[in-house]
């Protein structure tokens, strides 16, 4: 089994970019908005009942997904460097597969600030997203988390086997995704 993790800061283009990887490759999309739009339907997702409920339906996927016969799983985070609790998150879902003999790989993406502010706003994400629809307060939550937290890796910070690092300013995610598929061989 193959699982890959592709994160970065928000807007960057995670889900899209997943989206193109699943349809060239097969493997299955789980973005992370996928749970938080669920549980937000009931809970706010900075609440501890918001972030229980997630954790818990994104474990149960992962425990079914890795013992499967799937070809693999796609899933994307955007993980804050500077905090301890998503190294040890990104550690234990990798884990979770590793335990079962699949191969994980490592997706960083970046991409400039002000492209990143009117990607927030295109129609794919909000149609993905539910909790993106109200633009200012996507905006604002943007411009705050980009602030509190550090959404890229230093360079070296990453040491895994199978990671890459892209910068797709002006690459369109089809490229991306093509680019994944080949260095991995998925």
């Amino acid at each position: 089994m193959k699982f890959v993790v592709i994160f970065g800061p928000h807007a960057v283009g995670k889900m899209t970019v997943g989206q193109e990887l699943a349809k060239i490759t097969g493997l299955k999309l789980f973005h992370n908005h996928m749970t938080i739009d669920l549980v937000s339907n009931f809970f706010n997702f900075n609440t501890s009942q918001g972030k229980r409920l997630v954790n818990l339906f994104r474990q149960e996927i992962f425990e079914e997904v890795s013992k499967s016969d799937l070809y693999g799983m796609i899933f994307t985070y955007m993980w804050a460097f500077d905090e301890q609790s998503d190294w040890d998150y990104i550690n234990h879902v990798c884990d979770v597969f590793k335990s079962r003999g699949s191969d994980v790989y490592f997706v960083e993406l970046e991409a400039d600030f002000d492209l990143r502010i009117k990607r927030n706003k295109t129609p794919n994400r909000l149609a993905n997203k539910p909790t993106k629809r109200n633009i200012e307060q996507s905006e604002n939550r943007f411009k705050e988390l980009e602030q509190k937290y550090r959404l890229n890796s230093y360079e070296g910070e990453i040491n895994q086997e199978n990671y890459m690092r892209i910068n797709n300013t002006s690459i369109y995610p089809e490229q991306v995704a093509q680019m994944i598929k080949d260095k991995f061989s998925l």
